[in-house]
């Protein structure tokens, strides 16, 4: 009956979650699109959206509208009102002159309530060239953090979860000490039952702090799946503890020490990524050959900047990765998640070199393995043109999953494209 309780209690928290990351359905509904259907144009080209405003599936006459014009994440540069006669308009939003994105966004005003909506075009996005620039002692930097961490021994403790165990998985809460003494990394552990070896999946978190429970459904597929927080803190404490870190001791960790590359916080995070590959391979039950890093935001950073450093990564799985391009703000044009340059407090000369460090653009500069990529256009927390930018520094094999007017969220068609690229990429 405990089990039936938590089982019940997780499935409506994946739920909630799937409900709040994905725009709800509200009674007008603003649409959007370019007049090329696949939302692309080339630079030069002149870009047309059309907007209808739609009630109950029908057009709302003389529906009062305003529209904003702008390249990815900058302010806007056209804005008008208009009123949409017969409840439909075509905006002419002009050209670009250069690679990038230009986002139209609309407002309709019905009963004294605002509905929003956007889409966004992208132009020639597979010419962007990152501004984020690369290190001379970038590989020397890493591999020397590497060395020094790899002689920190692992000291690891692995606790068998028995009421999150199933038929089919045997699920694990794992401590070990990660890059220097006394750090720590926690995650959760799912390995299949039965004889024989699996190929392994390192599940690396979007931001924020929370609680693990164990990806059971993909080891219950016959893959081994370590999801790890980075925080250095257990992920299987109560809720409320997250949250108050989150509002707390650890409000605003993406940017501590950013002033000094050795102290900054995400090292110990992409070092404790290197370190959950080196317990992955103390597995008995791993087949010691075939390993990604799947993620997505911090996490599809993370399953970039993992591949990059560790050699034993063989593919990765990256959903609209954050942290790419971080100094775009600088050069007039969008720059990644966590947006710290858009602060003038950050535009110091220290903190802008450390950035150059921890860029998953230089990381993507590395790649050697092949990768899935999914994203959208209308992504205002890892904007496109900062992802693109990372994608068109890797020279591995790429395999993209667009969906153009999705933000920073995934259709559950973007997950089982996922999926189906992770079973043939293992064979099984």
């Amino acid at each position: 009956m405990k089990n039936l309780r938590i089982i019940s209690l997780l499935f409506l928290l994946a739920i909630t979650a799937l409900l709040s990351a994905q725009p709800a359905e509200r009674p007008l509904q603003v649409v959007v699109g370019a007049d090329h259907s696949d939302m692309l144009y080339d630079t030069g080209q002149n870009i047309k959206f059309t907007v209808s405003v739609f009630k109950n599936g029908n057009l709302v006459e003389n529906a009062e509208i305003r529209y904003e014009i702008s390249e990815d994440m900058m302010q806007p540069h056209k804005s008008e009102n208009m009123v949409l006669k017969d409840g439909t308009a075509v905006i002419n939003a002009g050209a670009m002159k250069k690679p990038g994105f230009l986002r139209c966004r609309v407002v309709a005003k019905h009963n004294g309530r605002e509905y929003a909506s956007v889409a966004t075009a992208g132009v020639s996005p597979q010419k962007i060239e990152p501004v984020t620039q690369l290190p001379d002692d970038f590989t020397e930097f890493w591999e020397q953090a590497k060395a020094k961490a790899a002689k920190v021994s692992m000291d690891i403790k692995m606790t068998l979860v028995p009421e999150r165990c199933t038929g089919k998985v045997n699920v694990y809460h794992v401590s070990l000490q990660s890059f220097e003494d006394g750090n720590r990394l926690y995650g959760m552990l799912c390995v299949p039952r039965g004889e024989g070896k699996y190929p392994a999946i390192l599940k690396v978190p979007g931001a924020g702090i929370r609680a693990y429970g164990g990806d059971i459904e993909s080891a219950s597929r016959g893959y081994i799946v370590f999801e790890i927080g980075i925080h250095g803190i257990p992920v299987n404490l109560p809720g409320d503890v997250y949250a108050n870190l989150y509002a707390g001791a650890l409000k605003g960790y993406h940017t501590f020490n950013m002033d000094n590359r050795d102290k900054y916080y995400y090292k110990r995070v992409y070092l404790g990524c290197v370190r959950a590959i080196d317990f992955i391979y103390t597995l008995p039950e791993f087949d010691r050959q075939n390993l990604i890093s799947y993620g997505g935001s911090q996490g599809g950073a993370l399953a970039i900047v993992t591949a990059a450093l560790d050699s034993r990564v063989k593919g990765l799985v990256a959903f609209y990765p954050a942290l790419c391009d971080l100094t775009g703000y600088l050069h007039g044009r969008a720059g990644g998640w966590p947006h710290m340059f858009r602060q003038e407090v950050n535009n110091t000369p220290a903190k802008i070199k450390t950035a150059q460090y921890y860029d998953v653009v230089n990381f993507a500069r590395q790649i050697n393995v092949p990768g899935f990529y999914s994203f959208g256009y209308n992504d205002m927390v890892c904007p496109p043109t900062t992802m693109y930018a990372a994608f068109n520094a890797i020279g591995a094999p790429k395999e993209f999953c667009i969906m153009e007017n999705t933000a920073h969220y995934a259709y559950p068609e973007q997950r089982s494209e996922s999926w189906k690229w992770v079973k043939e990429f293992f064979g099984k």
